[in-house]
């Protein structure tokens, strides 16, 4: 990686933006290639952990709640296609997070011998870890569609643009937290215990409806709220009209996006004493 790189970072001044928009494209593509072979394709348990790790949570889930504690159709849905809809992209969300936040630190060692521009490394985690995932999203949608379940496959046409929003607003959240860890290491300890207090904030296990009326509006303006009402509306219900919700939340994202990426780009001239 470092042999390849060299060589393009030390032609960066003679060539003019429109070079260096190119060797940028290619250094993404270079460490894309890299995240998915290095943690997902280079191994069958790699793979295979990245697949079955929700549907191992899920099963869990299904277990506890319909077989313990009985619980019954949701927005007419089965439990397993209610909760399945709604955790998938919670997780492939937290999983971004989690491995864009430690992913300058992964790369020190370039990143100490080469100029190139650092936030590359985190769209890259990012994009690698959302892009399977989704894959995984849709392959087990096929799979509850053919035992029977009720999925509406016409819903994908909405629920990619969903994604992608999720996409576009964990892409910036990781970028701050990327940025933040190279100089407080405890960002990823801190990390997993918000992200799990704020799964069980979110509607997935359960619907809004069940909220306590005082406490409603609070679980409803959780941002992964709105996404997760909106792939139920896609997949369950069928309803692929656009709603006003749907512009503030892609607002919402592209500044969150423009936040976190101003920040990384700050405090990125400094990464090299630090990592």
């Amino acid at each position: 990686m470092e042999q390849t790189l060299q060589p393009q970072a030390g032609a960066m001044n003679a060539d003019g933006g429109s070079g260096a928009a190119r060797r940028n494209r290619a250094l993404f593509a270079n460490f894309f290639r890299r995240e998915l072979t290095a943690r997902y394709l280079g191994s069958i348990t790699g793979l295979a952990w990245a697949l079955l790790h929700p549907l191992a949570l899920l099963g869990v889930y299904h277990f506890v709640f319909t077989t313990v504690f009985k619980a019954g159709r949701f927005g007419g849905a089965s439990f397993l296609v209610f909760v399945a809809v709604a955790l998938w992209p919670w997780l492939a969300a937290q999983e971004g997070l989690q491995r864009a936040t430690v992913s300058i630190a992964s790369y020190g060692g370039l990143i100490r011998k080469v100029a190139f521009p650092h936030e590359l490394v985190v769209y890259a985690s990012v994009a690698a870890t959302l892009v399977l995932q989704f894959a995984g999203y849709v392959a087990v949608l096929i799979v509850l569609g053919v035992a029977g379940e009720s999925i509406r496959f016409e819903g994908l046409l909405l629920a990619l643009p969903l994604w992608l929003v999720m996409a576009t607003a964990v892409t910036g959240i990781a970028l701050l937290l990327a940025a933040l860890q190279v100089f407080v290491r405890d960002v990823e300890h801190i990390l997993m215990p918000l992200l799990m207090i704020l799964m069980y904030l979110t509607p997935i296990l359960y619907p809004l409806t069940l909220v306590p009326e005082g406490m409603r509006p609070w679980v409803a303006a959780n941002p992964f709220g709105w996404l997760v009402a909106r792939m139920r509306d896609a997949l369950i219900d069928g309803r692929l009209a656009l709603q006003w919700g749907d512009a503030v939340a892609m607002l919402v994202a592209v500044a969150t996006f423009g936040a976190g990426r101003w920040v990384f780009r700050r405090l990125s001239p400094h990464f090299e004493d630090f990592v």
